[in-house]
């Protein structure tokens, strides 16, 4: 089998899975379970400063879209509520017991170096393998100036991770919130203040939805509702953008980078390190199906590598990064046509209306319910072949190039207006 070992920033795991700071991270009785399950590596649930705050009941809402159960999650649940003397505890068992396993702390204190130099002894003297500095969390922590208040202003992104550089040998893990315009600021934050790596993405701002008979926003409490933080498979294509962006910025060249939203099964994580990651973090998936579906993601994830004859994680890094390009790079004469295969359809007709009512009229319904592709009307745009339920009965086929490729370019007299140019 390839070798799934893990390296993020020094800290070293048997595999890339590693569960991220969150309810399954709580306490030594999960985290536990989840190694003994397999999991490379957990991400403890933030702690922070006693007293510990205090949650609230109910705390999670869900999506459920075309049958799927929870295909995004939303929780209003703070930092970990335990006395952090309990917690030390179990982490510093935990690593004993589970030495080649990353265990990394989340922290999330008070914006003052004085909060920072306290709890970092506390921490390392765990002999835990490095801390993830919380600058994510949406709700409850940021309205107390932690969390996402600090994650959101690129100036404290650097003055708390130079601190945490300055105060412990522990690598630093710096944890960024999607909640922001340009990801690459706090990022590039994080670097100049001496991040040892960044994770992304935190959860998304969110209201899961609202009780029309109580009128109340979901999930509620005692007849009131709040924002919280979105999770799950719903949230993948903005991580996946996010830790892109990232990963091609020549100015984050170097930093590792833990990516995690919506990883659910070994495609996603390999989906993940193919646009730059070096290792995943999983959290939703786990809390709906449990620790053990690690199994099947190590055993799928390898199993494709050595189908594809990667021999390491290192060996396919990146390689979707190399082609994610800004979008006046991409080749505006490429022409792609839809082409049905009549023995697959089941003459539904979703792709005849799709085409028909919102797009461009290139599907041509004959009698008998058959459906064609009208060539010279099509415009590859997809979405006949998205809205099909059927399993490749609708492609899409590239058609051959008519010219040499051209993409578009800014007017050498005028930067507000664009060109086609030919590439060479």
């Amino acid at each position: 089998m390839a070798d799934l070992r893990c390296n993020i920033a020094g800290i070293r795991s048997p595999n890339p899975f590693w569960l991220a700071s969150a309810p399954p991270t709580d306490k030594e009785y999960n985290v536990r379970r989840a190694l003994e399950a397999g999991w490379g590596g957990v991400v403890w649930k933030t702690l922070g400063e006693d007293p510990p705050v205090v949650n609230v009941s109910s705390r999670y809402g869900a999506v459920t879209h075309g049958g799927r159960r929870m295909a995004g999650l939303n929780n209003i649940e703070l930092i970990t509520d335990r006395p952090l003397a309990t917690n030390i505890a179990e982490i510093k068992r935990i690593k004993r017991d589970f030495p080649d396993r990353a265990i990394v702390v989340s922290l999330m204190v008070p914006c003052v170096e004085e909060s920072w130099r306290a709890i970092l002894p506390i921490v390392e003297e765990t002999g835990c393998d490095g801390i993830e500095l919380n600058f994510g969390c949406p709700h409850g922590m940021s309205e107390r100036n932690m969390g996402a208040a600090v994650g959101q202003v690129p100036d404290y992104v650097e003055m708390v991770t130079r601190w945490c550089k300055q105060n412990t040998r522990m690598p630093v893990i710096v944890k960024l919130t999607p909640n922001i315009t340009n990801i690459l600021m706090p990022a590039r934050a994080a670097k100049a203040g001496g991040a040892d790596a960044v994770s992304l993405i935190n959860t998304v701002q969110s209201v899961v939805g609202v009780d029309l008979d109580a009128m109340t926003p979901l999930p509620a409490v005692d007849g009131q509702g709040t924002h919280g933080g979105y999770c799950g498979p719903a949230v993948k294509p903005i991580a996946l953008r996010m830790l892109g962006d990232i990963a091609r910025d020549p100015a984050m060249r170097g930093l590792p980078i833990s990516g995690m939203g919506g990883v659910s099964s070994w495609r996603e994580a390999a989906e993940f390190i193919a646009m730059g990651a070096s290792g995943v973090q999983v959290c939703t998936a786990a809390m709906h199906h449990g620790f053990r579906i690690v199994s099947d993601m190590i055993d799928g994830l390898g199993n494709w590598m050595d189908a594809k004859g990667y021999a390491d994680i290192d060996a396919f890094r990146g390689l979707a990064n190399r082609n994610y390009v800004q979008w006046g790079e991409l080749n505006i004469d490429f022409r792609t046509i839809a082409r049905i295969d009549q023995d697959a359809c089941i003459s539904c007709g979703k792709c005849y209306i799709a085409c028909e009512d919102t797009s461009h009229q290139a599907i041509a319904k004959h009698p008998g319910r058959v459906y064609e592709v009208i060539d010279a009307e099509c415009v590859g745009c997809n979405l006949c072949a998205h809205v099909c339920p059927v399993d490749d009965c609708i492609t899409m086929q590239p058609q051959p190039a008519a010219g040499p490729k051209r993409t578009w370019a800014v007017h050498p007299n005028n930067p507000h207006r664009l060109e086609p140019e030919t590439v060479s």
